[in-house]
């Protein structure tokens, strides 16, 4: 008997709860309805969008006209960050960010360098986290958004975004996070971490992929991105994508309710996949700081092993990511490993597990028996 595909590369991705899908369903087949339209059928999609909005304000301690609903985690971070430069460039031209942020903040970032705005990536230590004392002496006059992730999608490190709220309020500058790692693993209340604006993308916490998310303050005007009818409060046009937004404020309210529970299972589940790691005869190195990361996350490097050659001999029994998944496939040293990793000679050897709120002691044996073998015989050969 074969064993079962492992999944632990949920920080790309969660499969839907199967609790979401039910709750979709009917929007698939029965309630059909444009959410504009002043009829039965359309008030019926209305007031469901309505729904969720609550469902995921209540997750992030917001209120509901604060929730926007986007095509995913890139498009709330795209509208932030532009938006906000956008809106204020008669006010300044610079940004903060970090040198270790997800493409969809950095690539963003890139391209505004090009229209005329000066970007400061700033430098994290060997657990991934910025310097509070080195954001501040990037401050300008022109600073006009700081935009710095919650937690990195590699090595799970957590950024102190609290402090860097208050840092943001005393000068009067717009704060973005993109939370799409940290929603539903860690406290994400908003007004607890001082954000103006925040990112999240649906498939992160159970929910379909192609719908997301962006929290904006009240009072917080972005210039908008996309131009047409008057939906989402006039904010981003477009008929809205009723079912999955149906499907993410689903996954908010399971979220909300599982939360404790979910979190120390993680917190169970990565601890025992490190403490079995450390069992294999390797030569290991572990990336960042488990006790300060995300409860699902483990990075680790191995001595002289060809990681990317590994993931894809077992690419049909193990789901894992060598590195940020969402750009992978590149023999690239990411930014973040070449920040955090003391010895570079392991780099080839990086892997990333991420474990879900449903990951077994089981699934991590059987991993670990996999795992074994084959590095047992890269070692050999």
């Amino acid at each position: 008997m074969s064993t079962p595909f492992i999944y632990l590369d949920y920080n790309a991705s969660t499969p839907n709860d199967p609790r979401v899908v039910d709750a979709m369903l009917p929007f698939l087949t029965d309630h059909y309805g444009n959410p504009s339209s002043v009829h039965a059928q359309g008030v019926k999609a209305k007031e469901a969008i309505e729904t969720a909005r609550k469902q995921l304000a209540t997750l992030l301690g917001a209120n509901s006209e604060e929730i926007i609903f986007t095509s995913g985690g890139t498009e709330s971070n795209n509208y932030a960050i532009i938006g906000t430069a956008l809106q204020h460039k008669t006010k300044g031209n610079h940004i903060i960010t970090s040198s270790i942020e997800h493409p969809a903040v950095s690539e963003v970032c890139k391209h505004l360098e090009k229209q005329g705005f000066k970007v400061t990536y700033l430098s994290v230590d060997k657990n991934g986290i910025i310097d509070l004392k080195e954001l501040k002496e990037a401050i300008l006059p022109e600073t006009i958004l700081i935009t710095i992730m919650h937690a990195n999608n590699e090595i799970g490190s957590i950024q102190p975004i609290h402090e860097i709220g208050k840092i943001a309020k005393k000068h009067d500058i717009v704060f973005h996070t993109d939370a799409a790692q940290s929603v539903g693993k860690i406290p994400t209340k908003v007004k607890d971490l001082g954000v103006d604006l925040l990112s999240i993308a649906g498939h992160k916490i159970y929910a379909p992929k192609g719908i997301g998310a962006l929290y904006t303050k009240k009072g917080i005007s972005l210039s908008k991105l996309i131009h047409g009818a008057g939906h989402e409060n006039n904010k981003r046009p477009g008929t809205e994508n009723v079912m999955q937004i149906v499907g993410l404020g689903k996954a908010a309210e399971i979220a909300f309710e599982e939360f404790d529970h979910n979190t120390s299972t993680m917190i169970i589940m990565r601890d025992y996949l490190l403490e079995k790691l450390n069992t294999l005869n390797i030569d290991i190195l572990i990336n960042g700081n488990p006790s300060k990361s995300l409860p699902n996350t483990l990075n680790v490097s191995i001595k002289n092993i060809n990681a990317n050659e590994i993931i894809y001999s077992i690419r049909n029994k193990i789901a894992l990511s060598s590195g940020s998944a969402c750009h992978s496939g590149t023999a690239n040293l990411s930014n973040v490993l070449k920040a955090t990793l003391s010895d570079l000679d392991y780099a080839n050897g990086t892997f990333r597990f991420s474990v879900g709120k449903n990951t077994t002691k089981q699934e991590i044996d059987d991993a670990i028996t996999i795992l074994n073998e084959v590095f047992n015989r890269s070692y050999t050969n």
